[in-house]
């Protein structure tokens, strides 16, 4: 199955580096994360949370094996690690946090050998994954157990 990932590297390149540097000071302050934390499609309502979702567990793969995608989320993991006594609210607000812990647990999922997702979780959420998203993959392994 053919992603169309490319979106992505289209709204992070010319912003990409603005993002990392919001990262290493612990404050973002642009508009980013749907393209650079996506979540599944099923909890974004807004036209860039649908543009930026991500549709399957197959795509989600996709991302995180991407040569330059995959790359980019574990820098922003790592930075995100990098920061000191700033919680996810304080890095990010409180909407935005909540963005983060559900991506993070998508790709917890698609990528369980990566620790840098469970770290995140580790540090900012006590470890839990966000409830929401975790029902959402439970459907998708379902119907794929199916077909």
């Amino acid at each position: 199955m053919s992603h169309q990932l490319d979106r992505f590297i289209e709204a992070q390149d010319p912003i990409y580096c603005d993002v990392t540097m919001e990262l290493v000071a612990g404050l973002k302050m642009s508009h980013w994360m749907w393209f650079v934390f996506p979540q599944v499609s099923e909890l974004g309502s807004s036209p860039w949370a649908k543009l930026y979702a991500i549709d399957s567990m197959d795509e989600a793969v996709a991302y995180v094996v991407h040569p330059v995608l995959g790359v980019r989320l574990r820098e922003c993991a790592s930075l995100i690690l990098g920061t000191r006594d700033r919680s996810a609210e304080d890095i990010f607000g409180v909407v935005d946090a909540r963005k983060l812990q559900s991506s993070m647990t998508l790709f917890q999922a698609a990528a369980p050998e990566e620790p840098l997702f469970t770290e995140v979780l580790d540090r900012f959420y006590a470890g839990a994954p966000d409830p929401k998203t975790e029902s959402i993959l439970a459907g998708w392994r379902s119907q794929a157990q199916r077909s």
